[in-house]
Formats: C-alpha cells, sequence, structure tokens
C-alpha cells in the first residue's frame, strides 16, 4: 500500500478522528494474529474539526491517556502507525509510459501536477504502481496520493510531542481496505462504506488497488439527534433508542399491533429523512463511479459493483444492511475487520464484540500495516 513516512518496523495502530482515538495493537500467534492491546478514548469537541487539528497540547494529552488505557497487554513500544484524515486526503488513478522505477518517481511528481488541486510544493506525494489482475499491459496504471503538508505536520508534531516514533502516516481508506479486502485483491469493484460517527467514507477498491474515495458530512450521530428532536430526549436517551430499535421496525406494514410497535415506527420514521439522503448519495457516488471508472482491466461481466461492505460505528445499527440493499438493489453485508487477522470462521475476540469491532477498522489496518511493515 502506499505510505508517506516508513522509518521503523513493528508498530501499534493509532486512529485520531474528531471525537475519539482508538488504539490498537496485535501479536503474531503462530501462522496467525492476535488481539493484543484495543482500547478508545472520547475527546472533546473543538480539540480536532474535520480532520484540523485545533489544539495540539490537548490531542497530545488525549494519545498519552489512550496508550495508558488500553484493554489487554500494556504497550511497551514507541513505534506508532497512525492516520490522516480522508476529508483532506486527494487519490487519483492515472496511466505512465513503462520505465525504470528511478525515471517513474521523476515522472509521477510533473504528471501529478495536472491532477492535485494544491500546488506540488505544498503536499506531501506519494504512489503506487497498480499491478493488472489479467494481462501484461504496455503502460503502468499508477494510484497517487497527496496530502496537504501543513495538515499532516500538526499530526507528526503531536505523535512526537506524546514521546512516539512515528513509524508511517497513511490515509484512511489505506487502513480500512487493507483489514476488510480478503488478501488485498477483490476480482470486481467492491463498494466499502465506513458509517462513522461525524461522516461517512466511500471507498471504492478493485483489483489491487483503492480506485475512488469521497466523504459526506451525513453520520450515525445524525439518527441519534433526530431521535432526539422527535422524542424530547437528550443525546445520550436517543442514543439508546436508536441501539435498542434501529431499523428493526418493517417498513412494509399499514397497521400497528402494538404500543411497542407503534414507537418503532415513530422511531423508524424519524430516522428516514437522514437514511433517505444517505442512500441517494450512495447512489450517486455510484453512478459517479461506474461512468467515470477507467484503467482497471478487469475481465467481461466484473465491472460493476457487484457487493458493498458497511463498516465504521454506525454500521451496528440493526438491520441497516438489509434496508440499503433493498433500496440500492445491491447486496450490503456487514464487513468482517478480523478477515486478514483471525483464522476463519472466527469473526471477533474476547472483550472486543464483533459489532463494537466495526468501529475498529481504521485501528486494525493501521495495526495490520504495523505487525507486517508492509
Amino acid at each position: 500500500m502506499l505510505k508517506f513516512f516508513d522509518l521503523n518496523p513493528e508498530s501499534f495502530g493509532l486512529e485520531i478522528s474528531d471525537l475519539s482515538l482508538k488504539v490498537v495493537q496485535l501479536e503474531k500467534k503462530g501462522k496467525f494474529l492476535g488481539l493484543r492491546s484495543f482500547g478508545e478514548i472520547s475527546i472533546k469537541p473543538g480539540v480536532v474539526e474535520q480532520g484540523e487539528i485545533k489544539n495540539q497540547k490537548a490531542l497530545v494529552g488525549y494519545i498519552k491517556k489512550a496508550i495508558e488505557s488500553v484493554n489487554g497487554k500494556k504497550i511497551r513500544t514507541k513505534r506508532v502507525t497512525s492516520s490522516l484524515p480522508e476529508r483532506m486526503a486527494f487519490l487519483q488513478v492515472i496511466q505512465m509510459p513503462k520505465m525504470r522505477e528511478k525515471e517513474l518517481e521523476t515522472a509521477v511528481l510533473f504528471e501529478a501536477e495536472n491532477y492535485i488541486p494544491l500546488p506540488i510544493e505544498k503536499v506531501y506525494l506519494d504512489f503506487q504502481v497498480i499491478n493488472p489482475l489479467q494481462n501484461h499491459l504496455d503502460h503502468l496504471n499508477v494510484l497517487i496520493a497527496a496530502f496537504p503538508k501543513k495538515s499532516a505536520d500538526s499530526y507528526i508534531s503531536c505523535i512526537e510531542k506524546a514521546g512516539l516514533e512515528l513509524q508511517t502516516l497513511e490515509i484512511e481508506s489505506q487502513s480500512i481496505s487493507r483489514s476488510l479486502v480478503q488478501g488485498g485483491t477483490n476480482p470486481f469493484p467492491l463498494l466499502i462504506i465506513d458509517f462513522g460517527k461525524t461522516k461517512t467514507n466511500f471507498i471504492v477498491f478493485s483489483g489491487h488497488s483503492l480506485r475512488f474515495t469521497t466523504t459526506i458530512p451525513i453520520a450515525s450521530d445524525d439518527l441519534t439527534k433526530v431521535i432526539s428532536k422527535v422524542f424530547k430526549k437528550d443525546l445520550i436517551e436517543a442514543e439508546k433508542l436508536k441501539i435498542k430499535y434501529g431499523l428493526s421496525y418493517d417498513f412494509l406494514k399499514v397497521h400497528q399491533k402494538s404500543e411497542k410497535d407503534a414507537e418503532n415506527k415513530k422511531i423508524f420514521e424519524a430516522m428516514v429523512p437522514v437514511l433517505t439522503d444517505l442512500t441517494e448519495q450512495i447512489e450517486k457516488y455510484i453512478n459517479y463511479y461506474q461512468t467515470h471508472r477507467k484503467y482497471e482491466h478487469l475481465a467481461a461481466g466484473n465491472t460493476e459493483i457487484k457487493k458493498i461492505l458497511l463498516t465504521g460505528r454506525g454500521a451496528g445499527l440493526r438491520e441497516l444492511d438489509d434496508f440499503l440493499s433493498l433500496i440500492l438493489r445491491i447486496p450490503v453485508e456487514l464487513a468482517n475487520p478480523w478477515i486478514n487477522i483471525l483464522p476463519k470462521p472466527l469473526k471477533e475476540v474476547p472483550g472486543l464484540l464483533f459489532r463494537e469491532s466495526l468501529g475498529y477498522s481504521t485501528a486494525l489496518g493501521l495495526a495490520l500495516r504495523g505487525i507486517n511493515n508492509d
């Protein structure tokens, strides 16, 4: 996968988001891996806003606290693999003539200026040659990734001030795809929807590589807020109602059968506007991708998005996968963040339930990067 910095061997994963920090460290257990340490802490609103670090001193304190309070074994290494926010990243697949690796580095730098919306001197740039699934090509397909230096440097500064040694920084979609795409290869375009607390990431992975990413502000917390408003309850109670009922109300029903049914229906109807907005955005970006895809070189019949994987803190909402399948007419299933970690058919480990682990996809991908040093 792409990397911006690669300085040391084995590390633990640290995911930094607007409202929380997640820490994961894996350990080798024979031919497989096991969960050594994990944990999550909340951070106050305003410390990180839409991926921008607003209060470095506060974030440094939270990073130290997150490491000290992990479940499982104590983290003894200072080496860390950490994430950069998707909403500020730029990824693009470009086509280049075949050439030697050193020549390619220079050529990509010049070609990238035609695609990146910021001056090249103001971004960190990295690239990866994408090997085709079939046939040898007379050219190179290259995935380029760019991230603003100013923002990346603030993440580096906080990590170093927390007393850690940065091994790697990478964009969220890279970590997510590492944890969810089995073996790092998919024969057809796969849409991953990372439905988080404050945002939703759309990621298309095809062949051996990321192909498209984007972020929208619709999020799991929006569902909590509408329930809070309709039922006149605080956000904590509204969250409990959301978790209790989810989308379990049969939205094809015509008649209410009980008081419980009535409350369930009211919760479902409260969430409909947010869910409608979400599904419209999904359809919009699926259509965009299908009409703008290029350089995939897939087998005939494998060019359409045939499956959607659902991950993120909001993915565990009851029957959300079935609801999206019905509306989008594409199979939607809950992702398995352990698919490249645990032996089949295991889906979870003691202490971290499967639905809870859906919120750890990024952190698990970072930890995988750290232990494999790939």
